[in-house]
């Protein structure tokens, strides 16, 4: 099982602090990520809000990132290709990956917030043909010397990118999503996928990972070497009653930032706190609290790779730390 950290910033006005420090604590965390030992560090990308808008381009943040270390892998989780001009995106995550010597994860995806597409001048409806002639074009300038493409939205002739990524033929991929047919396309094509878990039902999440373990097989590669991460919300704290109520109180903001972000009307039911728990969609408590969560995640979904956030909420940085450091020493020997 490999453990690696995501960063998805519900920025909270009055209790985060201003943006110049709010960053320089993320990097700082990025630094102790990789001291105590998780694989890769994840970016998010949004647009214009609180959930997730103060890293609008995760290439930025992982350059910034790639000069504070040397082991940790950095990554964006996910470009939302359909808003940017793909050849503008290939250069950007290019001088990432060179930047750090070769570290760069690439996560492409649709997105998820209409209102993004809308300000930024872009039909949503067209968002998944977009995807599909950006990634053709992203991979294209990163894998030939020279490149020309003609397709609906984009044309490109005899173009050569520099730089060129540091990796060969280009960084690991990645594609978020939950679809069995995006999914059974990614594992065909030989890439990793991430999903969520808390937006949806583990029967919900399941057939996806399913079909993508079928694509791999179909495409004659072994599972084992491609990866899945799933994304969770977590907290650990040496008292559970303190995890508790610094976790809930975060997620209970995250839920908010969430549906005023992406335009969704709040929920008319009460949020079932142990279900979540049970089923291993949220994860916190003390170090045994923690450890039975998150084998509750591994009974419920299928993956290898716990992409876990710390920092969302409004959760102040200095818990942040203290759980990182808490979970690195009392949770992650647990699952080696």
């Amino acid at each position: 099982m490999r453990f690696d950290m995501v960063l998805l910033p519900t920025y909270v006005a009055g209790v985060d602090p201003p943006f110049p420090v709010y960053y320089e604590q993320a990097l700082e965390q990025v630094e102790l990520a990789e001291e105590l030992g998780f694989s890769c560090f994840w970016f998010t990308e949004h647009h214009f809000i609180p959930y997730g808008g103060p890293i609008p381009n995760p290439s930025v943040f992982i350059a910034a990132a790639a000069a504070r270390t040397s082991r940790i892998r950095l990554g964006c989780s996910v470009s939302v290709l359909p808003l940017h001009h793909p050849l503008h995106a290939a250069e950007d995550y290019a001088m990432a990956d060179a930047l750090s010597h070769g570290r760069l994860e690439f996560g492409m995806g649709v997105g998820n917030n209409r209102s993004e597409y809308e300000q930024l001048g872009v039909a949503p409806d067209e968002g998944r043909s977009r995807f599909a002639e950006a990634q053709a074009i992203i991979l294209g300038a990163w894998s030939q010397e020279r490149f020309s493409y003609e397709g609906q939205f984009w044309r490109c002739e005899d173009v050569a990118l520099y730089p060129r990524p540091a990796q060969t033929p280009h960084p690991p991929i990645w594609i978020a999503g939950s679809s069995e047919a995006t999914f059974s396309l990614a594992g065909r094509r030989g890439f990793n996928i991430m999903t969520v878990a808390h937006p949806r039902e583990p029967e919900a999440v399941r057939p996806g990972v399913a079909a993508w373990r079928a694509g791999l097989a179909e495409a004659g590669l072994e599972p084992a070497s491609r990866h899945c991460l799933i994304h969770l919300r977590g907290f650990v704290d040496e008292n559970a009653q303190r995890a508790a109520r610094v976790a809930e109180s975060a997620i209970t903001c995250y839920e908010q930032l969430s549906a005023h972000g992406l335009g969704r009307a709040p929920s008319t039911q009460a949020y079932d706190w142990a279900g979540m728990l049970a089923t291993g969609r949220n994860v916190y408590g003390d170090p045994d609290g923690m450890i039975e969560a998150m084998r509750q995640t591994t009974r419920h979904f299928d993956f290898d790779t716990f992409g876990m956030g710390f920092n969302f909420g409004g959760i102040p940085h200095t818990d942040v730390v203290k759980a990182m450091r808490l979970f690195a020493r009392e949770v992650m020997p647990a699952f080696a």
